[in-house]
């Protein structure tokens, strides 16, 4: 728990409990705020989720302080160092990620001292860091709003009167940013971002002074857009992850998604990265991350399944698909048919607060989750009972592999009644047989008999079936098992690192010896088992 300051106590230094305070006052001021900002949202996009994004970067920035001093008893530099790389880590959109990158900067002044000067120097530093991590920085944004809260607070002073000039600042700035964005002049709304900003920067001045802030009484009020200000046309695909990578290698990174797309924000540093950009081809973002380094918690988002910019509007859409997946390819598949992704990392299961930051981004009324693995299956109903909580309907479809999961997109209908969604979805993964090929890592007892290193395995609903020496004729077998209880597709997915020639091989088997089978092969990309293989 957050230390409880007596009503109109004044700190003269941001101590460890202080930062702890802060954190814990802006998570719940956000938490308040989250759906008026999301409201707001028409730039850069009109996906109506930057409150969200910005609560959630603070939910990490938070749980990382909490669990600083549930280990030990921190000094402030502990605390507000766990503060920025809890933000880096779960950074989430565009504003999130900017977020993430203030908190990094002032973090750096702020372990060395917290009194007013300090941080005034802090911000300053914050504000200039935050500029540095965006490709293209635009004025009336939440840049905008930083650099008008370092500016207001001059050379420093005491930390009351410089909490509070940065918070004046910031709330002044923030009312002036229609005028600097016409989308912003056409919506009759403020910059989402910045009023985010101003919210985080009005918890640091109540935990300074035991006062919340005034509502601000200059900046326009939260209201949706108007139905007649479009939307910008821009990419389909919002593309996130964390980069493990030389700083040499981030620079080229960066220059080649500047190319690729738009909304680049690239933070972080000391070998850890977290890269934001807004792409209309996701596989091609993911491929330069794996090029320059090691990315994981990557998450792909399709702005809008409808091919008509203008569809994108701050509002909630009635039904979503979240689905959990293995292999970029695979993400890239399921997002172009709408749904929003999970990445499966080998060793690395998403945690339940990873699906349930899925549910939020989907920013659906109702929401159909795929946890396409039965280890998944507590972690994915603990995330749907919280997300029911929040009042967002969710049925959770038990797929087993991916290969059940993307039968129940197949079939997936936005437009029929929830229910009968749910059950046709149901009904398409239940009829759909699974299997998996993998490479025994050591010698073990299965239930086909007891395999060595090297080995591959077929597994065939969970269980060992297949203990072979070849791939392509393990697969054959496993298929000839499988079919042999009837079957109309054959779904194979195949990974990139899976033998060359592996996919015609199977197609060519089957149509030899099943004629009335047909078969779909898809690409999983990196980061997948060799292959996945659905009969339905």
């Amino acid at each position: 728990m957050s230390r409880a300051l007596p009503p109109f106590e004044e700190l003269v230094e941001l101590d460890a409990e202080a930062v702890r305070s802060w954190c814990a006052r802006a998570l719940d001021a956000l938490g308040r705020e989250r759906e008026e900002i999301d409201a707001i949202n028409v730039y850069p996009v009109a996906d109506g989720d930057t409150g969200t994004n910005l609560y959630l970067t603070a939910e990490a920035a938070h749980q990382a302080v909490e669990a600083v001093f549930a280990a030990s008893v921190p000094d402030t530099a502990e605390t507000v160092r766990a503060m920025a790389h809890g933000a880096l880590l779960g950074a989430r959109g565009n504003s999130g990620t900017i977020l993430s990158q203030l908190l990094r900067g002032m973090a750096g002044v702020l372990a060395q001292g917290g009194d007013g000067d300090h941080l005034a120097r802090a911000l300053a530093e914050a504000a200039s860091a935050a500029r540095k991590a965006v490709a293209h920085p635009v004025e009336g944004t939440i840049l905008t709003v930083a650099s008008a809260a370092a500016g207001a607070c001059g050379a420093g002073g005491g930390l009351v009167d410089v909490a509070r000039k940065a918070h004046e600042g910031a709330r002044s700035a923030l009312s002036a940013t229609p005028g600097q964005l016409d989308v912003l002049e056409r919506a009759g709304v403020v910059d989402a971002g910045g009023r985010g900003l101003v919210t985080v920067l009005g918890a640091l001045l109540e935990t300074v002074t035991g006062q919340a802030p005034a509502p601000s009484a200059t900046a326009p009020p939260a209201f949706l857009p108007r139905e007649d200000c479009p939307a910008e046309d821009g990419p389909a695909y919002e593309v996130i992850y964390l980069l493990e990578a030389e700083d040499a290698a981030v620079e080229l990174l960066t220059s080649r998604l500047d190319a690729l797309g738009e909304s680049l924000v690239v933070v972080g540093g000391d070998g850890l990265w977290n890269v934001h950009v807004h792409v209309d081809d996701a596989g091609a973002a993911v491929e330069a991350g794996v090029e320059a380094g090691r990315p994981h918690r990557i998450r792909i988002t399709h702005f809008a399944a409808d091919a008509d910019s203008s569809a994108r509007r701050a509002e909630r859409a009635q039904r979503a698909v979240v689905a959990v997946v293995p292999g970029e390819g695979l993400a890239g598949l399921c997002a172009e048919a709408g749904a929003t992704t999970v990445r499966t990392r080998p060793g690395e299961p998403p945690a339940g607060d990873e699906l349930l930051d899925a549910i939020r981004r989907a920013h659906a009324r109702e929401v159909v989750l795929l946890p396409n693995d039965t280890d998944l299956r507590q972690a994915a109903a603990a995330a749907a009972e919280r997300a029911r909580a929040e009042g967002i309907r969710v049925a959770l479809i038990p797929t087993r592999a991916a290969v059940q999961g993307i039968a129940a997109l197949a079939v997936h209908e936005p437009g029929r009644r929830f229910d009968e969604d749910v059950v046709a979805m149901t009904a398409a993964a239940g009829a759909t047989r699974y299997a998996e090929l993998a490479v025994a890592e050591r010698q073990s007892f299965t239930s086909a008999g007891v395999c060595q290193a090297g080995d591959v395995l077929g597994l065939i609903e969970g269980d060992v079936a297949v203990i072979g020496k070849d791939l392509h004729q393990t697969a054959r077998t496993v298929l000839d098992r499988m079919l042999s209880a009837g079957g109309e597709l054959v779904t194979l997915v195949v990974a990139d690192d899976a033998p060359p020639g592996l996919a015609p091989d199977l197609e060519a088997h089957v149509r030899r010896g099943y004629l009335a089978v047909d078969t779909t092969t898809y690409h999983a990309g990196t980061g997948a088992p060799p292959l996945l293989i659905g009969v339905e």
